[in-house]
């Protein structure tokens, strides 16, 4: 995880347990994903650009702010205010994973050779949630090169089944035999 990641990760869980504390939850978690989608829009590119005014950043983080929760507009003048409006660039991301850890779920992407069809989706994330202990919703993404199997990216772990990391496997195995 970057600096920024972590940085990102610190807000976004101090706002998750204050809104939980305030009762706030749906409104905060409601608010970050606007943002979110404001900041993958480019809406609020000027935020982030050196070269615009302060008093123009200002006014920016005021008009966001307005349209906030008491809690979430809070925060964003907080960074403002601290020279830390980066920070929101990481934070949907990390507060969303911190309402999956209180619900007990991870995200996770499957990495496959062809296309997998909603069933298999279904018992890959069953599978892996037993040895996690949680529910795993994925998303999927194709790759040829794995040849066959699949590979999961989840919960900072990676669990390969894919032909190409049993293939490698075997090579390490062998080159590290005694002969």
């Amino acid at each position: 995880m970057s600096g920024s990641n972590v940085v990102a990760a610190r807000y976004a869980t101090a706002l998750f347990e204050l809104a939980v504390e305030k009762s706030a939850l749906d409104a905060v978690t409601t608010d970050v994903e606007a943002l979110g989608r404001q900041l993958e829009s480019g809406a609020l590119r000027e935020l982030f650009d050196r070269r615009s005014p302060p008093e123009r950043k200002q006014a920016l983080v005021d008009a966001v702010a307005a349209k906030l929760s008491r809690l979430s507009a809070n925060l964003v003048r907080l960074l403002a205010a601290r020279g830390r409006l980066d920070v929101l660039r990481g934070l949907p991301a990390a507060f969303r994973r911190c309402v999956l850890a209180e619900r007990g779920q991870v995200e996770g992407v499957v990495e496959s050779a062809r296309p997998l069809g909603g069933g298999e989706m279904a018992e890959i994330a069953v599978a892996v949630g037993a040895q996690l202990g949680k529910q795993v919703l994925l998303s999927a993404r194709h790759n040829p090169e794995l040849i066959a199997g699949v590979r999961v990216f989840v919960d900072n772990r990676l669990i390969d089944q894919s032909a190409v990391g049993r293939l490698e496997s075997l090579r390490r195995k062998l080159s590290l035999a005694r002969l």
